[in-house]
Parts: C-alpha cells; structure tokens; sequence
C-alpha cells in the first residue's frame, strides 16, 4: 500500500507516515491514548474485517483522512479477527514519556516506535492462540534439488530442523500444518502458496545460520545439539532472522532445535491427510477427524502432542513399543491412571506462561502458573515413583517433573495465591515478602484512611453531607460537590481552589489534601516500583530455568496422552498393536473409529471386519455395491496404521504389521477447480504420485481409480495401476473398485487375491450387509442402489431392461474385457519411445570438430528441423 506523502503533513501525521512506511503490508496500530488507531487504506481494510465504523480526522493534503480505532484494553481480540482473516499487524507504541518528550524540545508530541509485528506464526497470547493446537512457524530454505526446514512452536519453545528432498516438503508442511511460513525471496516450492511471507535471502545464509544459532543458545559450537547441515543452518537462520525482526530485537525462549531425518516418521503427503481426515475434517474443523475421537486428554499440552503423534507415525520400533508399555501400564493401573487424570485436569498449561514470559509479554499470572504446575509435577513424580513394574519410559520421563523446588518455594513465598494478570495495578507480591513494601502498603494505607477521615471533617466543616473526596487520572485527588452547593466553597476566604465545572457537579482542591494526596501518590508509586522489581527478578530467576522447565512440561503432556489412549484403549475395547519384521498387515476385528462413534450415537453397532496382507496376498481387490463399505474398511486399515505407528492401541481384536515407510489414500473425489484441474485429473496426478513413490514397505488405498472418464479408458487405466502396484511397487495394497473385468487379474498375479463385500437382495430390496467376504462379488447391485436412492420406478424400469440387453451383448461378444487375457506381463510392456529429431540432431553435432562455416550450416539444417516440427 502507498500512502501519501508527509510533505506538509502535521507532525502526527508525518511521525504516522513514517511508522507505516516501516511497517510495510502490515496493518498499523497507532497507540494514541487508549486507544489503537488505524489510518488511510489500513483504516478501511481493518474496519471491514472488523466490522466496525469508519470515520476520518482531519485533512492530509486536502483530501479526509479515513480513520477507526480500537481500545487498548480489547485489542488482543481485535487482533484475532484480524490475524485470523490473513492480516500481519505492526504495534507503535509510545517510547518516551510526555515529560522526555518536553526535555528534548517536543511539547505536543512523543516519540513512539514500533514494538512488536503480529503475525500468524508468532503469537504467545492466550487469547490469540487454541489451547489444543500447536502454532507452528516454519522456515524454508531451498539448496538444489534439497530444501532445509526450520519449525518453531514460539508459545511453547519447540523447535526442530530437518532437510528433505524438494518434492518432500509439501508432506512435511501438511504433517506440521504451519500458521506462517517463510522463505527467501522469489523462491518457489510446491506446496507454498503465494501468502508465504518472503524475506531476504542474505538471511538464509548457512553462515548466518550458524552464528545467530550459537549466539542465541551461548554456545561456541553446534556439535551439542547434533550436525546440522548447510541447508538446514540456512533455514534456522532465516527463522532467527525473521523472529527477531517482529520482536524488534527480542527473542522468545526456544529449545535447543531437534533435528529429524524425514525418515524417522511415516511419511503422509497432504493428499492422504485430507482423505483420511487425521486431525482435520474435510471441512477444516477438528469435529469428524481421527484425532477428534480418540483425544480423551484433559490438558491443552496433552491435546497439541496428541496431534503431533498422529501427524508423524514412528519407524522406530523401540519407541513405539516405549510408548505402548506405558500407554499399557495404565490401562492395567486403572485408580492410578484416574488419580493422574484428576491432578492434570488441574494444571495450569506451564509451557505456553512459559512462552509469554520469554517473550516479555506474561505478567504475574503466568508465574503462578509456574508455581502450581511445577508443585503439582513434583507431587506427582512421588506418586508414581512408588509404583510398581515401571515401563522405561516412564522411568526416563520421572526426573523430569522434579528439580524446581527453589524455584516453586520462592514463587510461593513472593506470589499471592492468585496474582492478577495485570501487573500495572500491583497487588501481586504476598506480604511478608518484602518488608520495606509492607511498609509502603501500611503508608498508602493509613494514607487511604486519613483521606476518609479528612472527607468526614469537610463535610462538617462545610456543613455539606453530599461531599466527596475523589479521584480520576487527570484531576488525581479533588472534593467534588453538587452545583447547588458550590457557592459557600467558591467564596475566596473558604480554604478552597476551584478547578473544574461540569454538569451537576463542581470540583476543588485544598492544602490539607494536596499534602495528604502527595503523600499516598507517593507511597503507592513506589510500592509499584517495588513490586515491579519483585516482578522482574522473579521473571529472570524462572527464565534461568526454561530449559528444564521446558521439559517438565514436555513430560507432563507425554504421561496426558499415555493415559488418555489408555482410557479410550478401554472405552472401546482395542488393542495393543504387535509389530513383525516382514511387511505384513493382519488384522482381526478391525474398525474404522470414526464411522463406529459415529453409528454408536444411533444405537447401531459397526460390523467388523479382517484383512491380511502377507507377501504371497499384498495387493486385495475388494469389489461390491456402493454404499457396502468398501470406502470404510479402506480407510480402517490405513488409519489402523497410523495409530499403531503413533503407539496407539487399535480399533480391534489383534493387529500385527510391519513398519509402513511411507501411506498413500488416494479414496474420494473432488475437483481443484482453482488450480484448473477436474476431478479425473486431480486423481491421475495422485495415482501418478503413489506410482512413483511407492516402496515395498509402503502401503496404499485405491478406490476407484479410472472413474471420470469413458468406461473403456478407465478400466485399461486401472487394470495398468493393480499391474504395477503388483509388480513394480510390490508393496502392501487395498484396491476397491467397480471394474469386475479387473478379477480376472488374479488368474496372472500371485499376490492379488479377491474379495468382496457382501450384499443381498430382499423381496426386491438391497440389504447391504457391511461385511468382506473371499471371492469376487457377483454382480454391483447399482440398480439396487438407486432404488435406495429414490430414482422413479419408470427410470429404474428403464435402467433394467437397459442392463439386460447390455448383460445379454457381454456374454455374446466377451464384454470389455475381451481378449486381455491374451496381453503380456505389465514387466513385459514395451513402451514407444518417441524420438525427436531435433534433440537427435544436436546430439550427434562434434562441436569440437566444427569449422565455422560447417557450424552456419549446421545451424541452417537445425532450423529447417524446427520449421519441419512446427
């Protein structure tokens, strides 16, 4: 946005310019009083997205200068509407006190600065951030065909690094799912959309990197925190970068950074996020996921590290199996585990007043936070210290919740029991703390008093009941009367000074209360000052701790989750998932835990159902009418997956697996309209994707594949896709579809084994049965279907006789499939090679044993070439 120049501007106005011309596309709050101000264009934008008026103050250069406003005191949620619908917001604030100003030769105006930038990815705030999501802020720095990554959760210090193949980072994105994402100038990633905020590249430096991260942690080498590597030191840096200009030189805490190799989790592209629905529904809300209906913790640190697991399944075993031992011990220590959900349920969430604190905007509040959550973590170390079979993990996590005892103790002995979240008002050291500001409450106080008793002794003085000793931010103390009786106190000779009229009311002052008021001003302002003091040691002496703190909190969250899957583990009757070294995936009893919940509210009961995929079966080919659940019992078993990767135990009876390196979904349709492709192409280009990442230890979904387009195109597509799957990818893999030609694949493929969910007609009705049987299904029962669906009795009439004489021509002709049993092996397939004579020319040409006339030839013949091609 450009404003208009400050050439003859007041100097508000031009101070004003100024600022915005700092900060950008960033909307502006311009602190003026109690209130936050917004001019010109930023004026409009905000009042839109704000709802609230717009007006104007002044001219600027002969032209209205449009203006809204908000309060100070509400601005936080302000700042949430706006940061919500896609605004960065910069905050000026005032730097100087009107009486600096004077000092340096300003009489009206004082100097402000911008203090802060808002923006997506770097809130603290309560009341901007969800308590059960994390608010991830990443850093993205392409080198080659590789692309570093830098991911920081600033309200709870979490930050992490990894590097990753170019085509891998839209994956990784999808797994954090990230408020913010930054980068360096004009660079273009797939997967990073056009409201990426884009800085300069001179700080994606690996240098650079490295320097802001060994000054950041006090470190003379990197070496302790792992061997990070250019491209990743090149993200961190632009990460330190960035959050140093929006604090405008202040850092919020973070931990030393974790650095991950992409294949140390499961790898999910977004494509089979959305499908699957992990953490989010089809429509963007957490209502309908996976994670919505297993989450039974009771903290918002709990919740967030929930999600985390289910976002990035495990490919280590040993820790999978750790977290499945202590989910396990709680599920057989039923009183201890509700005796630990109890005390969490409790706590204050200690990693996010931590963030705050760091960030320099916690208060009094959030130190008591520290205080309560670290007491309650060291009572609960005891308690589970004395308990029997302890899993390792909960052995390694134990230490963790201790070692803050000076901390808690001096918190407790400064703190009252529930300090204010507003330190500007004091009122938060306990007495006894301090003695010296004991005495300065005792002087304010018997200051209050003597001002009750010098009202009472005006009042008999004047003879005037309705007297009052007052007090506002302007006048400060002052005796305020009724119009009616102000008359006797006007008089010269009656010890009182007038010093303002209003409606109804007349004010003054007197010696005896100017002396009295100076001295309680005068106390209170220095018990302030004191209690400021308390306040920043304290906040100095909990920020010397963050790391441990930091873990504390870590450990807390992690026994939340344990025994929240432990109490769903129960609710639902799952089980703990076995783990075998092949790549196999048998399952007994098997549930979708979405669709169950979801049926359970009705009073009906979810059929369950096996699958087995071994090497000699890997590739099942379930067929059957819509609506029988071939959908369901594919996204059963790739949820089944995740969850036992994520040490979760499952929706069934037994389940062992092998790992899953990487889990593709390619189940439903829709349209990308706003990226130009239909529904057939979207499906083309994720099958493309599976095709060519797909591994032996991978598992994959397919259902449908080949819908869209003609009948005779989809099915030769599909029955290309099971061949390769089965024979290239060799990898474990359900394929639902309505292609019955497709069976006779089994007749070539060894591993591809036939199934089908059953179905029956009923006196003419379809009674779907929801449960998966051997074998091919006999027919699709579409007709049946569309009787369910309510299609009028003259279509369905129609429909028939039309399926009778196309069932009559198949069984004359062979149908579509005639004569692919004569087709070779996928393996055995050539594929055309189109040759280019244009690039076969250029690659035949010696350039070194050209003269220069043989080059002009050869260049004449090259763009005959071209002509011919055209």
């Amino acid at each position: 946005m450009t404003q208009a120049g400050a050439s003859g501007a007041t100097p508000m106005m031009a101070q004003y310019l100024a600022l915005k011309a700092e900060a950008g596309d960033c909307l502006l709050f311009y602190r003026m009083g109690d209130f936050f101000e917004l001019f010109f264009e930023d004026a409009k934008a905000a009042s839109q997205a704000l709802d609230i008026a717009l007006t104007s103050r002044g001219e600027h250069q002969g032209q209205p200068v449009p203006m809204c406003g908000v309060p100070v005191h509400a601005a936080e949620n302000y700042l949430a509407r706006l940061i919500k619908a896609g605004f960065r917001v910069a905050i000026a604030e005032q730097i100087e006190t009107p009486a600096e100003a004077k000092a340096r030769g300003s009489k009206t105006l004082v100097a402000r600065g911008i203090v802060r930038v808002v923006t997506a990815g770097t809130l603290t705030e309560e009341a901007l951030l969800e308590a059960r999501s994390a608010n991830w802020l990443v850093a993205l720095a392409p080198a080659g065909d590789r692309v570093g990554l830098a991911a920081t959760d600033i309200s709870t210090g979490r930050f992490e690094a990894c590097e990753c193949d170019a085509g891998e980072v839209a994956a990784e994105l999808a797994r954090l799912g990230p408020s913010e994402i930054v980068l360096p100038d004009a660079a273009q990633l797939a997967g990073v959309g056009p409201e990426a905020t884009q800085r300069s590249r001179s700080d994606f430096s690996s240098a650079e990197g490295e320097r802001r991260l060994k000054a950041h942690f006090g470190v003379a080498t990197l070496d302790g925190f792992g061997v990070f590597s250019k491209a990743e030191l090149a993200a961190c840096g632009g990460l330190l970068a960035y959050l140093d200009h929006v604090g405008k030189g202040t850092l919020p805490f973070l931990a030393p950074p974790i650095r991950r190799e992409t294949s140390d989790h499961m790898l999910i592209d977004a494509a089979t996020r959305d499908s699957l629905e992990l953490v989010r529904a089809q429509g963007g809300s957490r209502a309908g996921s996976l994670l919505d209906v297993i989450d039974r913790t009771v903290t918002g640190a709990g919740a967030r590290l929930l999600a985390a697991d289910i976002s990035a399944p495990l490919m280590d075993v040993r820790a999978i199996e750790d977290r499945l031992d202590l989910v396990s011990w709680f599920v057989a220590n039923g009183a201890a585990r509700e005796t630990l959900r109890a005390n969490l349920r409790a706590l204050p969430d200690i990693g996010r007043a931590l963030g705050r604190l760091a960030a320099g905007r916690g208060g009094p509040r959030d130190l008591g936070m520290l205080r309560d959550g670290l007491g309650e973590a060291r009572l609960l170390r005891e308690r589970l210290a004395r308990t029997e079979d302890t899993p390792p993990l909960m052995a390694a996590l134990l230490p963790a919740l201790d070692g803050h005892g000076e901390l808690v103790d001096r918190l407790s002995r400064a703190l009252v029991p529930s300090p204010p979240l507003d330190a500007a008002q004091g009122g938060y050291i306990a007495e006894g703390y301090d003695p010296a500001l004991d005495e300065l409450r005792v002087m304010g106080g018997d200051g209050r008093r003597a001002m009750a008793m010098l009202e009472a002794r005006y009042r008999d003085q004047t003879g005037i009941a309705g007297l009052k000793i007052k007090h506002n931010n302007v006048l400060g103390y002052h005796i305020e009367v009724s119009a009616k009786n102000a008359d006797p106190l006007m008089a010269a000779d009656s010890g009182f000074t007038h010093r303002q009229t209003l409606a109804g009311v007349v004010r003054f002052n007197a010696p005896e209360l100017h002396d009295l008021a100076m001295k309680v001003n005068e106390a209170g302002a220095h018990a302030l000052a004191a209690e400021a003091a308390h306040l920043a040691e304290l906040v100095a002496l909990a920020l010397g701790r963050a790391q441990a703190i930091a873990e504390t909190a870590d450990a807390l969250a992690r026994f939340d989750v344990a025994a929240a899957l432990a109490d769903r583990a129960i609710e639902g009757g799952w089980c703990r998932p076995s783990f075998a070294p092949d790549a196999r995936f048998e399952i007994t009893g098997g549930r979708h835990p979405v669709v169950e919940a979801a049926v359970a509210k009705d009073g009906a009961r979810f059929v369950a159902n096996d699958c087995v995929l071994v090497p000699a079966s890997r590739l099942w080919l379930v067929t059957g009418p819509n609506m029988g659940g071939k959908s369901t019992f594919l996204r059963q078993n790739a949820l089944i997956a995740v969850l036992a990767q994520a040490g979760c135990y499952v929706p069934a009876s037994a389940a062992t697996l092998g790992l899953v390196d990487r889990l593709f979904s390619r189940v439903g349709a829709s349209d990308n309209l706003a990226r130009g492709r239909s529904t057939f192409m979207v499906e083309m280009v994720e099958t493309a994707a599976i095709l060519a990442q797909a591994t032996e230890r991978s598992f994959i979904i397919l259902d449908e594949v080949g819908r869209g387009t003609s009948t005779y195109d989809g099915l030769a597509i599909a029955w290309a896709v099971v061949e390769a799957v089965h024979e290239v990818n060799r990898c474990r893999c359900l394929f639902a579809t309505h292609y019955h030609e497709l069976t006779r694949l089994a007749e070539k493929l060894q591993a591809l084994s036939l199934h089908h969910v059953r179905a029956r007609e009923y006196r003419g009705d379809l009674v779907l049965l929801h449960e998966l049987a051997d074998g091919p299904a006999d027919r699709s029962y579409g007709i049946a279907v569309a009787r369910l669906a309510g299609l009028p009795p003259m279509v369905l009439a129609r429909a028939k006789s039309v399926l009778d004489k196309l069932e009559a021509g198949r069984d004359a002709t062979g149908g579509l499939a005639a004569g692919l049993d004569d087709l070779p092996l996928f393996a055995a397939t050539k594929v055309e090679e189109v040759r280019d004579p244009l690039r076969d020319a250029l690659g035949s040409l010696d350039v070194d044993g050209l003269t220069p006339r043989d080059a002009l030839d050869q260049l004449y013949a090259l763009k005959r070439l071209l002509a011919d091609k055209g």
